[in-house]
């Protein structure tokens, strides 16, 4: 988990300035659910996005 919330902070929450809570949290989800679950390389998984990783599992 800190590795996760480090590149939270360094990916995204450093890069952006935030009005609100409402509108962080709503970026901060996006950028979860659009970048890091299915985009971003992840080293744990053999270099590859979770979603393509769990797609490869489901048709195996």
């Amino acid at each position: 988990m800190e590795s996760f919330f480090k590149t939270l902070k360094v990916e995204r929450i450093y890069q952006v300035r935030y009005d609100t809570r409402a509108q962080a949290r709503l970026d901060i989800v996006d950028w979860i659910e659009g970048f890091y679950n299915r985009v971003r390389m992840h080293t744990a998984i053999g270099f590859m996005a979770p979603v393509t990783k769990e797609s490869s599992l489901l048709a195996a």
